[in-house]
């Protein structure tokens, strides 16, 4: 029978170490972590779930995986540094080693996506999330499918995944990007992200929506693909609040009914999500 210090060294709470072994600032404020196993790995995660991350001595934060399920290698985690915690991540050098809890949450169902076709909303790190479900969908192409993706950005140099956005343009996937403010270098679209919601490349009724960005942007991408006749039901959208257990005892990151570390991040927009993303974070 093991020993309390034992129980303790292997319960929900403790943390697989986990090498960083590359590195690449995203933007000025994200970069992007590749996590190797010293311990022993996690379980496999799902498209859209989020593992608890620690920088030792310094606290633990949710972060969404934004590697694809399955991919060999090491796991990538994109990071904006924000706080305390996310900046000893972000600031994190090869070598380094970070603690792993996971992984946690609810998926973007990538099963249910085959034959429909899919449009991906996201604005600014929102895309990390999605990034790979946007890998899988590149990779997995599919004549009974068309897949639409929509980017916003405050500005150009805050665009995350740019050379891997044009690959899956090259890969078929329709992209668009615009920005809130352009610079003298920018020649693309200029406005916010529902402003190239206007039209979809196909018929909105059948497809499924994938939604991630900060609440006011989904409140209002959700309305545009409404508008555009995708259904209620068939939008997802990805609430996060303040996340500390993992595991859905703290209760910290209740919204409504749902606990969100475990009933989410990725939930329908429709019944609940739609009121309750109005809901400010206490």
């Amino acid at each position: 029978m093991p020993t309390e210090a034992e129980h303790l060294a292997t319960g929900p709470f403790v943390p697989s170490r986990y090498r960083v072994v590359d590195r690449q600032p995203e933007t000025s404020d994200i970069t992007t972590l590749w996590l190797e196993p010293i311990d022993e790995p996690i379980e496999s995660f799902r498209a859209g779930q989020f593992n608890m991350l620690t920088a030792f001595g310094v606290g633990e934060v949710a972060i969404s995986i934004s590697s694809a399920p399955g991919a060999p290698g090491p796991v990538e985690h994109t990071v904006r540094d924000v706080g305390a915690v996310s900046h000893a991540l972000a600031s994190s050098a090869i070598g380094d080693v970070v603690g792993v809890r996971g992984p946690f949450g609810t998926d973007w169902g990538l099963e249910s996506l085959e034959g429909r076709d899919v449009v991906v909303v996201v604005g600014g790190i929102g895309l990390a999330p999605l990034r790979g479900a946007m890998r899988f969908l590149a990779a997995n192409p599919s004549p009974a499918r068309h897949v639409a993706l929509r980017v916003g950005a405050r500005l150009p140099d805050q665009i995350v995944f740019p050379e891997e956005m044009a690959r899956w343009s090259e890969m078929g996937i329709d992209v668009e990007v615009t920005v809130d403010v352009a610079d003298t270098g920018w020649t693309g679209h200029v406005g916010v992200v529902t402003q190239i919601l206007r039209e979809l490349p196909f018929d909105g009724s059948g497809a499924i929506a994938l939604v991630c960005g900060p609440e006011i942007m989904m409140r209002f991408s959700a309305r545009s693909l409404i508008d555009l006749g995708v259904q209620p039901e068939n939008i997802r959208v990805s609430l996060e609040r303040n996340m500390q257990c993992g595991i859905a005892l703290c209760g910290h990151c209740q919204l409504g009914p749902y606990l969100l570390c475990r009933d989410g991040p990725v939930v329908p927009y429709a019944p609940l999500a739609a009121e309750l993303i109005t809901e400010i974070e206490r």
